[in-house]
């Protein structure tokens, strides 16, 4: 029984892991970046 505890406890860490990395990049990915906030100020 102690084992599959290990196993199920160590599976769920890495998924959980999964989305909060994954959640992690779609942020990074989705934030607009200060260069690009430069840009678009000196084309106004």
């Amino acid at each position: 029984m102690r084992d599959s505890n290990f196993w199920f406890y160590t599976i769920m860490i890495i998924v959980i892991a999964h989305f909060v990395v994954g959640f992690g990049y779609l942020i990074y990915k989705l934030s607009p970046k200060k260069e690009d906030k430069k840009k678009n100020n000196d084309q106004k």
